[in-house]
This record gives structure tokens, C-alpha cells and sequence, in this order.
């Protein structure tokens, strides 16, 4: 079981990722949040699809991706961010329907690096897969 560093972590993950432009823009919004783990919500809207209807891939990537680092976030010690160092999606199956569900959990925790796994699911269908890299650094001190 993993421990969050932060009592205030939910807030700080649910505040630092619905502030981004990018999430503003996928409007998604999050689901469950505990140490380590992070579900986000992505609803469906035609500007996300491609021209079949499908969620568009890169949308799964990115929801992917926020998930991941999300998922780390919880984990931050006060006065720490982190950002994206990489992440690979493998996308298993069209993605149509009301929403995707991403579920990002912490694989291996670390002071400067967490790598999260993420699966998404539109529906009851695995569609997504990824490993996400985070790196942890300082805020800088005014």
C-alpha cells in the first residue's frame, strides 16, 4: 500500500491537472483518487473522435498520459510537481461509446522518477495500455 507524502493530495493532483489548458480543453474529470492511483473520466464529444466515431488515438495518449502522471502526483511530497519524461501507449481496441475510463496506478514510486501504468477502457472493452515516466522535481523557491 502506498502512502501520499501530502494530506492534501487530492486536492493538490485534481487542482495542478484541471488547471492545464489541455484538460480544460478534453474537459475530462476525475473518478477515484487514492495514494498511487487515479481514475480519470473522459466523456465522449465528436471533436475527440476520428472520422469513424472512434475516440482519436492521440486523445487515449493524452488521457494516458494525465492519468499516469496523476496516479504519481498523489505521491509528491509539498513543494514538488512532476512532468512527463515519456510514456508509450499501446492501443488494443477501438474506443467508441459515452466516455473512456483511464486507470492509472503507480508501478514503481522514486524521489526523482515514478513510472505509472495506465489502462483504458471504453465501456466494458480494454482499449489502452500504457507506461507512463514521471519526473519529480522541486518547486523553485522565491
Amino acid at each position: 500500500m502506498l502512502i501520499a507524502k501530502n494530506p492534501e493530495f487530492e486536492q493538490f493532483v485534481k487542482t495542478a491537472v484541471l488547471t492545464m489548458p489541455a484538460a480544460v480543453y478534453l474537459g475530462f474529470n476525475f473518478g477515484q483518487i487514492a495514494p498511487g492511483e487515479v481514475e480519470l473520466v473522459q466523456p465522449y464529444r465528436k471533436e475527440l473522435t476520428e472520422h469513424n466515431g472512434f475516440f482519436q488515438g492521440g486523445v487515449i495518449g493524452s488521457l494516458a498520459d494525465f492519468a499516469g502522471g496523476a496516479a504519481a502526483g498523489t505521491l509528491l511530497p509539498v513543494g514538488w510537481v512532476n512532468m512527463t519524461a515519456d510514456y508509450t501507449v499501446k492501443l488494443l481496441a477501438p474506443a467508441e461509446g459515452d466516455n473512456l475510463i483511464a486507470r492509472g496506478r503507480v508501478v514503481k514510486p522514486g524521489s526523482a522518477i515514478t513510472v505509472s501504468a495506465v489502462d483504458v477502457y471504453a465501456g466494458e472493452i480494454h482499449c489502452a495500455t500504457a507506461l507512463v515516466t514521471m519526473r519529480n522535481v522541486p518547486l523553485a523557491k522565491e
